[in-house]
């Protein structure tokens, strides 16, 4: 029996996918829920499993963008599984497929009299450049040297010879292209701009060296720099509800609920899971939650519902050595926040000099429903809360803050 298999949904809104990786040869023995290949869509990589057992032939090429529905390969279930688990040949298919491959690479390769001859305009310019014609390869026919085989052999003006200059394209995946033309619809359709402050870290590092090694052996997982931050943000937009607010048409969309999405680099490029309902998590679920979405979308496994809604982003470009950036919005969202790296810089404290753990945070947000005493209000008060912490973030009660 040939079994049909058809590329599934991978979410409501999704009508075609990307072939990214095919994990299995035309003619190999396929197990039943082996993973056959990744399909991009413009939100997540999935993997696609085998439906039944048996030799599979495919159907699409790595690269081919096909429909929700559409038939990638086919698997012949009635097919004996090969001793020792060889792939099954299929011998006269494969001279077939190959034999016209030679005939061509020999027409292509043959030596003619215009062999290296360069034409008249690329005689010209290759003698004006003392270049011989033996050293450049010609692309005409019959292997003639043209003018732009000529052009392109003379070296730029300043530029020392002798090094490779070699290009290589590759064609960007179905997820890569969606994110660029996100980022391209935030720049063009929305009143960005960016203001940006600086955070002393002083106290969050000393709750962190004072409790880190007993929440880590107690809660599984450890104290980082996000829980801090997650709580500082549900703060602040509880105090400025309209940079908790999206644009849709001519009407405002305000939340009474806070969805933080984190951006997180993932294998196939950046991705942006969600923490639902924030302002209800305690430090210890926030801290797992970032762990638990972190793991899943490194290892490919994020789901498109994951990744879907949010109301605010955190963006951390200090992970990567970033001291400052303007990150931008992720639509429909009205505002992001982007944290950076940690460096003790001199500071003013009590009217004297003193080194101290600064970071510089940045706000993008939309001016269009978001003006300009909110944004810098709402960085503010991100600011003081990460400045104040076990007065603003922890009721004075820092062991009950922790669950210790």
């Amino acid at each position: 029996m040939i079994l049909e298999m058809k590329v599934p949904s991978p979410g409501e809104s999704i009508t075609e996918v990307e072939i990214a990786e095919w994990l299995v040869e035309d003619g190999d023995y396929v197990e039943k829920d082996q993973a056959i290949a990744e399909v991009d869509s413009d939100k997540a990589t999935l993997e696609l499993p085998a439906e039944q057992s048996g030799i599979i032939t495919l159907k699409a090429e790595v690269g081919d963008a096909v429909e929700v529905g559409a038939v990638v390969c086919l698997i012949d279930t009635s097919a004996a599984k090969p001793e020792g688990g060889e792939k099954k040949e299929d011998a006269p298919k494969t001279e077939v497929k190959e034999e016209p491959k030679k005939e061509v690479a020999t027409i292509t390769q043959k030596e003619t009299y215009a062999s290296g001859t360069p034409s008249p305009a690329a005689k010209k310019i290759l003698d004006e450049k003392g270049i011989a014609s033996n050293t450049v390869k010609g692309s005409g026919r019959d292997g003639r040297i043209t003018k732009e085989d000529a052009v392109k052999a003379v070296p730029a003006m300043g530029t020392p010879t002798g090094g490779s200059r070699g290009e290589r394209r590759s064609k960007l995946s179905m997820l890569r292209r969606k994110v660029a033309e996100r980022l391209v619809s935030a720049k063009n359709e929305t009143a960005m701009l960016t203001t940006f402050n600086e955070v002393d870290m002083s106290p969050i590092f000393e709750l962190r060296k004072q409790y880190k090694e007993d929440f880590k052996a107690k809660h599984g997982v450890s104290l980082g720099f996000m829980s801090f931050f997650t709580k500082a943000v549900v703060r602040a937009l509880e105090m400025y509800p309209a940079v908790n607010s999206m644009i849709d048409g001519k009407e405002m969309i305000s939340y009474d609920f806070c969805d933080i999405s984190i951006a997180v680099s993932g294998p196939k490029g950046l991705m942006v899971p969600v923490i639902r309902n924030a302002e209800n998590l305690t430090f210890r679920g926030i801290e797992s939650e970032v762990k638990r979405l972190a793991i899943r979308a490194r290892e490919g496994e994020i789901t498109v519902d994951e990744m879907t809604g949010g109301t605010f982003t955190i963006t951390n470009g200090g992970v990567f050595g970033s001291m400052l950036s303007t990150p931008i919005i992720n639509p429909p969202q009205s505002a992001i926040l982007g944290m950076h790296n940690i460096v003790e810089r001199p500071i003013a404290k009590d009217g004297a000099i003193a080194i101290a753990p600064i970071m510089y945070v940045a706000l993008s947000y939309d001016h269009r429903i978001i003006d300009g005493k909110e944004s810098v209000g709402f960085l503010v008060a991100v600011k003081e809360a990460l400045e104040s912490p076990e007065e603003l973030l922890m009721d004075n009660d820092i062991k009950k803050a922790l669950e210790m």
